[in-house]
């Protein structure tokens, strides 16, 4: 084989690599690049499981309207979810709106912080607490 034909050879072999490695990240949890929410997303039962599962570390705030323990917590969610983007996706799940997951996941009392890494639950703090106590509960799933 000349030099130009190996080059041409290799050269094809780096293309098809390259595009199998594309397609492998786009499936895969933690493939979202730029993409990361900067605030916590709502999350209703039909985007709950895609959620879950495109982010290698999330952490949903479970939490109603009428829930003055949760609106006190909320502010501190925001916050988080502005300091960690890019290294984990907040979300906010309604549980009066979507009862049927908090049933499936038994969430007893609220606000309730669902921790789910590469697609599993993890953890489940409960109850309001002060921002750095969130903020030490999440932070020790991170890689």
């Amino acid at each position: 084989m000349t030099g130009e034909k190996a080059d041409e050879q290799l050269e094809r072999i780096r293309a098809k690599k390259l595009d199998k490695m594309k397609k492998e990240l786009s499936g895969n949890p933690g493939s979202v690049e730029g993409n990361w929410p900067s605030e916590p997303e709502v999350l209703t039962e039909d985007t709950f499981e895609e959620f879950i599962n495109k982010y290698p570390l999330v952490v949903i705030d479970c939490w109603a309207p009428w829930c003055g323990p949760c609106r006190m917590v909320a502010p501190s969610v925001e916050e988080l979810a502005k300091e960690y983007k890019g290294k984990i996706a907040f979300g906010k799940l309604n549980t009066d709106e979507n009862q049927n997951i908090a049933m499936n996941l038994s969430i007893m009392s609220i606000p309730t912080f669902l921790i789910f890494k590469k697609g599993k639950l993890v953890d489940r703090p409960v109850g309001a607490m002060p921002k750095k106590s969130l903020e030490e509960a999440i932070t020790k799933y991170l890689e």
